[in-house]
């Protein structure tokens, strides 16, 4: 499945922290933090990682619904529609997505090789 080249180029403006990298997964294209998976682009929705605690809430969002990859659901992920992320809207998503990640221990960082910077 292809992603939506927009909207990852929107989050690559809004992710400049060296601490973020990226890497294609889940047919789409996903940014790491500290080696953490914070967001993703799928297709024209935004993956964004909230932990168990956040779906909840954030499922009552209107454009949000539950992340799921190979038929199972993915417990502390969400999808956001594309058309409901203008630039105020994905900025909170990414905030809340920082928010969750920064309770995490960082992970090693990947490889050159697997980094997908730019590209």
């Amino acid at each position: 499945m292809a992603y939506d080249e927009t909207l990852a180029q929107r989050l690559r403006d809004k992710l400049t922290d060296p601490a973020v990298t990226e890497r294609k997964m889940f047919g789409g294209l996903a940014f790491f933090t500290n080696g953490n998976m914070t967001v993703g682009v799928s297709g024209d929705e935004l993956i964004v990682r909230l932990g168990p605690e956040g779906v909840a809430a954030a499922l009552q969002r209107v454009g949000v619904r539950p992340f799921e990859s190979g038929g199972r659901s993915m417990p502390g992920w969400i999808l956001v529609a594309g058309d409901r992320l203008d630039d105020p809207e994905l900025d909170r998503w990414l905030a809340e997505a920082y928010d969750h990640v920064a309770t995490l221990p960082p992970k090693e960082s990947l490889s050159p090789a697997k980094r997908r910077r730019g590209a």
